[in-house]
C-alpha cells in the first residue's frame, strides 16, 4: 500500500507473541470463584452449555425488567467492520439498550465537523510536498509510524516539523520546534496565531471572502487574543508563540496533522475547531501540500444496514453512554433515564475495567451480585475476571473481515490466514449462534462473515470482496480539488464555519464559544489539586490489546509518572522513587521519572497498563473522571487535576 510502504508499527510487529501466547483463552469458562478472581476461579464448559446459559440469563433478565436491561457493550479491540459492529445487529433486533460510543473520537469529531463539516481532508500522501508540517494533538511515532515516514521525506527537502503536545513525545524529539502547551489550552495558541496573521497582514482575505462564513467577526474576536494573552493560558513564552506564528503564517504549503489528543479533554471540541480554523485564515487549503487532515473516515460511504441491523433499529430504545459505564452499573438514574437497571452485559472488543474512566465505580458496578456478565475475549483480562461466562475469541488473523482507514484512504479485505486457536470463535459466530438461541431473526444472522462483508460492499457500490482482496486494497481518495475543498466545504453553503453551531452537534453546548476561543471547561489546577495529569498511550501498548505481549511489557518495564525536575525537587523526589498521586476519586502509588519535556505542574503517565501492573493493583483510570465532554460526550482521559505526595 502506498501509505504504509510495507512498514508496520512496533506493536503489531510483535503480534505473533499475542497470537501464540500460552495464556490465550482456549475454551469457554464459567466462573466458580469470586468476581475478579484469576484463572483458578474458572472451570471449562462446552460452547453449547455456555451459549445456552447466556441466552437463558438474557431472557430471564428481559422478562423481569424489559429488553433494555441487557446492554451489549463493545469498542475497537478489532477494527474489522463485520467482527466489530455485528453486535449492533443483535442489539437492534432484540431491542437491547443502545450505546453512545465515547471512548475515543466523540469530542474531536464534533470539533472537526464544526468547521469543515465532514470527516475528510488533504491526503496524507501530500505531506512529502509540504514545506511545514504541524503535528498537533498526536504522537505518530507511537500511533502512526507511517506519518513519520512521510514527514521524513519532506524534511529531506528542507521542510520544517513543529509538534504541539503537552510533553516531549517521541514525535516531539524529532521536531524542529516543540511547543509544550499546558493540557487543554491549545485553542489559546491557535487564537494567538490567528491574531498575528491578521496583525501582520498574512491572513488571506480573498480566500476567506470566498470560502468562509464570517471572517470579519473572527478578526474582531481575535483582536484581543494576542501572544501575551495566550502565554498566560498556555504557559508558553510570547516569543515562542510569535516564532511559531511567523513560521506558520509565512508558509503557504503548511500541513496540519490533527490528532485524537483533542478528544481527551472537556473542551476538546472547542480546541480542535480553533486549530482547524488556521488553514482557512491563511488559505493554506489552496495549495498542494497545504491544508489539514484529521480523519478520512467520511470517505467510505458504506451501507452498514446489513451488518448493524439498522433496519431493525427502534429509535425509542434508550442510549447509554459508554464512558459512563461505572455510573450506569452503579444505578445512577441520570444515566439510566426512565429505563431499568442494567442486569446483563455482553462485552466484545473492549476491556472497561482498565479502559473506562473512574475505575473504582466501574469495579463497584461489576461486583453487583445481580449483574450477569458475558465477556468474549482472547485473554483473561481485568474485565473477563469479572464475568460469569468467558468465551474465547479469535484474533484478526483467524477470521475474515474488511477494514477502512482513518489516516489513509484505503479499504482492505482480509481473509483468515491461520486456523482459530484452540476452541476460539469469531465475534460474528458468537453473535449468530446466540441470536438463534434468543429467537432473533435477521438475514445477517444466517450469513457467513465473508458473505456479509461481500454483500455490504456490493450494496455500497464497491467491487466484490474477492476482487478487492485480489487487488490488495481499494483506494477511496477523492480528487485533489475535493480533498482541498476548492469547490467548497461540506456545509450546505459551502463555507468553512468560523462560527460553530455547537447545538447542532450535541445536546450539551453550554459554555462553548461559537467563535474559536479558549474556554475554561477543564479540570483546572487548584491549591488542593495543583497538578495536571495526562494519561497518554505508551508506545508499545497504545491500548489494552497489546499489554499481554511479552516484548511490549519488557520495553515499557512498569507504570511510571513523568514529573518535571522542578516539581521533583520541590517534593523531594529522586529518580525511581515512589509518589502517591490522587484526587477526590482516589489515589495510586507509582514510580517516577524526572522529565524536562513538559511544563512544571504537568504529570504524564503513559499507559494503558492493566490494574495488576500497578503497585496497589489499581490503575491510572481510577483518577480519571467520567464527566462527558461537550457538546456530544467523550472520555476526558487527559483532563485531570491531581495532587502529588512523596512516599
Amino acid at each position: 500500500m502506498p501509505y504504509t510502504a510495507g512498514v508496520i508499527c512496533a506493536k503489531v510487529a510483535r503480534y505473533a507473541e499475542r497470537v501464540h501466547h500460552p495464556a490465550r483463552l482456549r475454551t469457554p469458562l464459567r466462573r466458580i470463584g469470586l468476581k475478579g478472581c484469576g484463572p483458578e476461579g474458572f472451570i471449562p464448559l462446552s460452547w453449547d452449555d455456555a451459549l445456552d446459559e447466556i441466552a437463558e440469563q438474557f431472557t430471564k433478565a428481559a422478562q423481569r425488567y424489559g429488553t433494555e436491561t441487557v446492554w451489549p457493550f463493545f469498542y475497537a479491540g478489532t477494527m474489522g467492520l463485520v467482527q466489530r459492529d455485528g453486535i449492533e445487529r443483535l442489539r437492534h433486533v432484540m431491542r437491547y439498550s443502545q450505546q453512545h460510543s465515547t471512548y475515543c473520537v466523540a469530542l474531536s469529531n464534533a470539533g472537526w465537523a464544526a468547521g469543515v463539516g465532514d470527516r475528510r481532508g488533504v491526503n496524507a500522501l501530500e505531506i512529502p510536498e509540504s514545506d511545514l508540517i504541524v503535528i498537533w494533538g498526536g504522537n505518530p511515532v507511537n500511533t502512526q509510524v507511517n506519518v513519520m515516514t512521510l514527514v521524513a521525506k519532506a524534511q529531506r527537502r528542507g521542510a520544517k516539523l513543529v509538534v504541539i503536545d503537552p510533553y516531549r513525545t517521541g514525535t516531539a524529539e524529532q521536531a524542529d520546534m516543540h511547543l509544550a502547551v499546558r493540557p487543554g489550552t491549545d485553542a489559546a495558541l491557535a487564537c494567538a496565531v490567528m491574531h498575528i496573521a491578521f496583525r501582520e497582514g498574512r491572513a488571506d482575505r480573498a480566500y476567506m471572502a470566498k470560502y468562509t462564513d464570517d471572517p470579519a467577526a473572527l478578526e474582531a474576536h481575535v483582536a484581543t487574543r494576542d501572544p501575551k494573552w495566550a502565554a498566560k493560558i498556555t504557559g508558553l513564552a510570547p516569543k515562542d508563540i510569535e516564532a511559531f506564528a511567523d513560521l506558520y503564517t509565512r508558509t503557504a504549503k503548511s500541513f496540519i496533522r490533527i490528532g485524537y489528543g483533542f478528544s481527551r479533554s472537556r473542551n476538546g471540541a472547542q480546541q480542535l475547531h480553533a486549530v482547524s480554523c488556521l488553514p482557512a485564515v491563511t488559505g493554506a487549503w489552496q495549495h498542494r501540500g497545504g491544508g489539514a487532515l484529521y480523519s478520512q473516515s467520511g470517505l467510505y460511504g458504506l451501507n452498514m444496514s446489513l451488518i448493524k441491523g439498522l433496519d431493525a433499529l427502534d429509535p425509542t430504545t434508550r442510549i447509554l453512554d459508554q464512558s459512563r459505564i461505572g455510573s450506569i452499573l452503579c444505578g445512577n438514574k441520570d444515566d439510566l433515564g426512565a429505563g431499568p437497571p442494567v442486569t446483563a452485559l455482553l462485552i466484545q472488543n473492549t476491556n472497561p475495567m482498565v479502559v473506562a474512566p473512574d475505575t473504582h465505580a466501574v469495579k463497584r458496578g461489576f461486583m453487583r451480585n445481580d449483574l450477569f456478565t458475558c465477556v468474549h475475549e482472547q485473554f483473561l483480562t481485568d474485565t473477563a475476571r469479572m464475568a460469569d461466562i468467558v468465551l474465547p475469541a479469535t484474533t484478526f488473523l483467524e477470521h475474515d473481515d474488511f477494514y477502512v482507514g482513518s489516516g489513509h484512504t484505503y479499504l482492505q479485505v482480509a481473509k483468515a490466514i491461520i486456523a482459530p486457536y484452540a476452541e476460539c470463535r469469531s465475534n460474528h459466530d458468537v453473535i449468530c449462534t446466540l441470536a438463534k438461541r434468543l429467537g432473533a431473526t435477521h438475514p445477517g444472522f444466517s450469513m457467513t462473515s465473508w458473505e456479509l462483508l461481500n454483500q455490504t460492499l456490493l450494496t455500497s457500490g464497491y467491487p466484490s470482496a474477492e476482487e478487492i482482496h485480489a487487488m490488495g486494497w481499494y483506494d477511496r481518495a477523492v480528487p485533489e480539488d475535493e480533498a482541498h475543498f476548492r469547490n467548497g466545504f461540506a456545509h450546505k453553503d459551502g463555507k468553512f464555519r468560523f462560527k460553530a453551531d455547537w447545538r447542532a452537534l450535541g445536546a450539551n453546548s453550554v459554555g462553548l464559544s461559537a467563535l474559536p476561543d479558549h474556554v475554561a471547561l477543564i479540570d483546572a489546577p487548584t491549591p488542593e489539586h495543583p497538578f495536571r495529569l495526562v494519561a497518554a498511550p505508551a508506545r508499545t501498548f497504545l491500548n489494552t490489546s497489546f499489554t499481554e505481549t511479552p516484548g511490549s511489557q519488557a520495553r515499557e518495564r512498569r507504570p511510571t509518572a513523568k514529573i518535571h525536575p522542578q516539581d521533583c525537587d520541590h517534593l523531594g523526589l529522586k529518580p525511581d522513587s515512589l509518589v502517591r498521586i490522587g484526587n477526590h476519586q482516589g489515589s495510586i502509588l507509582i514510580h517516577i521519572q524526572p522529565s524536562e519535556g513538559q511544563q512544571p505542574g504537568v504529570v504524564v503517565i503513559e499507559s494503558l497498563w492493566p490494574n495488576d501492573a500497578f503497585i496497589e493493583k489499581i490503575g491510572v483510570n481510577s483518577l480519571i473522571s467520567a464527566d462527558p465532554g461537550r457538546p456530544n460526550g467523550g472520555g476526558v482521559f487527559h483532563d485531570t487535576a491531581v495532587w502529588l505526595r512523596a512516599v
